[in-house]
């Protein structure tokens, strides 16, 4: 096989890993991680697919993440902020230091990279 230089998002193949947020972060609901992890790079550099069900959990960003909502319907909401209703095709960048909540409305998948 050839080496290459750039990745596709396909996930084909790919066994999912699962997960769910810690309990002390969940507010409410079960919500239910599956992601299909494509690159974990030297550097600490992440990237995949990550797919969440309904629920609503507190998040900590300590590294930067740029996400497509794929599908479904979430609302991220920074601490003292507004929220903010993501759909299929919008786009977000975390910093480090973000903190807030993620509400899954409706399963919710989103491809993302991560650099830490």
């Amino acid at each position: 096989m050839a080496v290459t230089n750039f990745i596709t998002f396909n996930i084909d193949g790919v066994e999912p890993e699962f997960g769910a947020p810690e309990p002390a972060r969940i507010i409410s609901g079960d919500p239910q991680f599956r992601t299909w992890n494509l690159e974990e790079g030297d550097g600490g550099l992440y990237s995949g697919i990550w797919e969440a069900t309904a629920g609503k959990w507190r998040i900590v960003y300590e590294e930067w993440e740029y996400f497509s909502l794929l599908s479904g319907h979430s609302i991220v909401t920074e601490d003292g902020g507004e929220p903010v209703h993501l759909k299929a095709g919008d786009r977000m960048i975390l910093r480090p230091g973000f903190k807030g909540t993620w509400e899954v409305i409706e399963t919710t998948r989103k491809d993302y990279v991560i650099k830490v």
